[in-house]
């Protein structure tokens, strides 16, 4: 006869308990990387929607980074670091395959023992992380979970690059997750396409790359990030507004009942798309980080709502619909309450 193994429950209900953020101090125009690209501030505003982004310098690397944003979360949240259960960073731009940078983001947060993995799900991947994290606090396998998006693009992307040069940004954003009286955190939609991994990806392996170098010497060209920017604007135009019903139908939310909506900082017009499309409610604010931050990747939506939150154009308390996708294509959207009061 099989042993008996004992079971465990944690928390009935979740929430995002504290909020925090990591942007890097050079802000960069459009002036400044259109020379490469043979463009113009006016070109590249018309076809995403944004101003300037930030590009990490020295000492801002992607564990740094986190360890900002994570310990701006830990302090808002009232949350000590010997609470923390696991620690997950949502990240593409590591570059070590191994070992993972959370393990060495606990350490730097003062955590012993913590348990903590990186997890790759492109631009989706703070969404994905905070569906894990939440899961984690309700199955008893962690009281409390650090989230953190972070990416530092500048090491991905080509700066000659036409159609990826000017979009993307360096930052952070994190959240501490945890238990709840009410529900903070709704059921998350995810999903994935394959068929349409080409839409984001790196141009060749780091083997196929390496073995270039061998064979041809040091001219060869590195692996970029490239994106086929029509193929993801269709696909976001064609898909994202199924995913954001989903998510709002398990959640129990009707669109008129959100006040805020914090798209994954892509594209401005790929967040106006989907805002029509969502016949959102007059009082319904949309989040426009990508403005000032660019794209991000799996920080901006953490981003985003950290500047919602800090220029008054969201309020702790709001219900807010949260959706982001990005490289595999992968998707992932939530309901959520914004921290800052107890829920």
């Amino acid at each position: 006869m099989p042993a008996s193994i004992a079971d465990q429950r944690g928390a009935d209900h979740t929430a995002i308990l504290g909020l925090g953020a990591f942007r890097p101090a050079r802000v960069v125009t459009n002036d400044e990387v259109a020379g490469p690209i043979d463009s113009s501030d006016e070109w590249i505003k018309t076809r995403s929607g944004i101003d300037t982004r930030r590009f990490a310098g020295e000492g801002e690397s992607v564990i740094e980074m986190s360890i900002a944003a994570g310990r701006q979360a830990l302090e808002s949240s009232g949350i000590a670091p010997d609470q923390i259960g696991c620690v997950i960073v949502a990240t593409s731009t590591y570059t070590m395959l191994t070992p993972a940078c959370a393990p060495q983001v606990a350490t730097g947060l003062g955590m012993k023992e913590t348990p903590g993995f990186d997890l790759s799900a492109g631009c989706a991947g703070f969404c994905h992380g905070l569906s894990v994290g939440s899961d984690m606090v309700r199955a008893g396998t962690a009281s409390h979970v650090l989230v953190i998006g972070v990416e530092k693009l500048t090491d991905a992307v080509n700066p000659e690059d036409r159609t990826t040069a000017f979009l993307f940004g360096d930052g952070a954003g994190a959240v501490v997750v945890g238990p709840s009286e009410v529900n903070g955190i709704g059921p998350t939609a995810w999903g994935s396409d394959g068929e349409q991994w080409e839409a984001i990806r790196q141009t060749k392996s780091f083997a196929d790359y390496f073995l270039e170098l061998k064979e041809q010497g040091p001219d060869v060209v590195r692996p970029w990030l490239r994106m086929e920017g029509t193929m993801v604007f269709r696909w976001a135009a064609h898909s994202l507004e199924k995913v954001c019903r989903e998510a709002l139908d398990r959640a129990g939310v009707a669109t008129d009942d959100l006040d805020v909506l914090i798209p994954h900082q892509a594209n401005g017009r790929i967040t106006e798309v989907m805002a029509r499309v969502l016949k959102l409610p007059d009082t319904c604010t949309v989040a426009n980080d990508i403005e000032e931050m660019g794209n991000t990747s799996a920080a901006s939506v953490p981003l985003a709502m950290e500047a919602m939150l800090r220029k008054g154009q969201a309020k702790p308390g709001d219900t807010a619909l949260l959706i982001a996708f990005g490289a595999g294509l992968s998707y992932a959207s939530q309901v959520v309450i914004l921290p800052g009061v107890p829920v």
